[in-house]
């Protein structure tokens, strides 16, 4: 079987188990389907010959592609098993279409279009085919695009030549705060530095992500019938109004860019005793992550002193740091990165992620853990679509990393 239509088969086996995460649930795997994915993971990494292959009861599967060349530097590859929930439908239905310069219908009897004027980073890709959803859901190439890499990329690795020992991690709910890599036990993912393949057009490179952090706002009014509200009744939907508003309207994700930072105010829940305000601060710098946790706690304080027999209440929890800071004490896996883009001539597109990947965890716990592209687009989106070419270079990126540290032993870090 051609390696292209090894990646597109495997990728389409992989996304017809919903596997979608589930925020408002404690549990690991958040979902019953990322269990049942990280199954049929484990049994093929078995059938492939990967060794020390474990499933445990987080769904979290690793193994080890033993290598000829024990001098080498372990690499490891990990993605995540979860889709994003974007209020769409779990059930994703893949196509491959052709772009012939023109609008692509995604879904007749809905009429939903990918449209050019809407989407012009289509122009880049004509004549090429593109998989896409039917529109009623994402498309799940973040991240099973990288699955489908790392699958192959394991099957064929013997036949490519000579390599050290690999390392593979698939781990769940990456996407409601990276939770699974947090969990995974790196005596499980012994490697020297590792890569995730999660999100970017071809090309793009991550070695720095935000500084991430939630914040849970609590605010406990007081109930009251209108007949006796006057002078006893607050409002905690009010309380609420009144805390965002201390903030800049401007400083949210859709009002900035590159390495501009932000709060997004996520998600509110509210009846006639209390509010509670979820709230995501990113950014890149330090100095600057703290000082808006700083912020947060201060307009807390604030409202607390405008509404003396109501309640507001703080409670901050760190997500992910940037992973630029691990990055620039082990330049290893980048310089190897760009080393694997030269020798495929790869065009390198270096970006800040306005975004965390589970390598900010891994980078956080010991391993440099850069990420590059799979070659979609539109991630999160019933638009997202993945460009075949771009997909198949996400491959050979991944082999060619395998192949260049089998001949480079002094990146090895025993």
């Amino acid at each position: 079987m051609r390696t292209r239509d090894e990646l597109v088969s495997r990728f389409f086996r992989y996304v017809a188990i919903e596997s979608q995460s589930n925020g408002h649930s404690a549990s690991l795997p958040s979902s019953p389907g990322q269990f049942e994915l990280a199954s049929l993971l484990a049994e093929e990494l078995r059938m492939l010959g990967v060794e020390d292959v474990v499933l445990d009861e987080q769904a979290i599967v690793t193994g080890v592609k033993r290598g000829t060349r024990p001098n080498a530097p372990r690499i490891g590859f990990i993605a995540h098993l979860d889709t994003v929930d974007v209020g769409l439908s779990a059930i994703i239905r893949p196509q491959i279409l052709r772009f012939e310069g023109t609008d692509l219908c995604l879904n007749p009897q809905e009429d939903i279009w990918l449209r050019v004027a809407e989407h012009p980073e289509l122009l880049a890709w004509p004549g090429e085919d593109i998989i896409v959803s039917d529109g009623t859901s994402v498309l799940g190439a973040d991240n099973k695009a990288a699955i489908a890499v790392i699958m192959t990329l394991l099957a064929r690795l013997d036949a490519q030549g000579a390599h050290g020992d690999v390392f593979v991690a698939f781990v769940p709910d990456e996407e409601i705060g990276l939770r699974g890599a947090k969990a995974l036990d790196l005596a499980r993912f012994a490697c020297d530095f590792a890569y995730t393949i999660d999100c970017c057009e071809l090309g793009e490179v991550v070695l720095e992500t935000f500084n991430a952090a939630s914040a849970e706002i609590v605010f406990t009014g007081v109930s009251a019938h209108p007949m006796a509200a006057k002078g006893t009744l607050v409002n905690p939907l009010l309380m609420a109004l009144d805390f965002v508003s201390h903030f800049d309207r401007k400083d949210t994700p859709e009002c900035t860019q590159d390495r501009q930072g932000f709060f997004w105010f996520k998600e509110l829940v509210a009846h006639d005793s209390k509010a509670t305000l979820n709230v995501l601060i990113r950014d890149f710098d330090a100095a600057e992550f703290e000082r808006r946790k700083q912020q947060l706690l201060a307009i807390t304080a604030l409202v607390n002193a405008h509404y003396p027999s109501g309640r507001v209440e703080c409670r901050l929890t760190d997500t992910y740091h940037n992973i630029g800071r691990r990055l620039r004490d082990d330049s290893r896996p980048g310089t190897l990165l760009f080393q694997a883009f030269d020798a495929l001539g790869i065009e390198r597109k270096r970006i800040p992620m306005r975004g965390g990947t589970d390598g900010a965890v891994l980078s956080a716990r010991g391993i440099p853990t850069p990420n590059f592209f799979t070659g979609a687009y539109n991630f999160h989106s019933r638009f997202e679509f993945l460009p075949v070419s771009a997909f198949e270079k996400s491959f050979e990126v991944a082999g060619m990393l395998c192949k260049l540290a089998a001949q480079d032993e002094a990146l090895a870090d025993r």
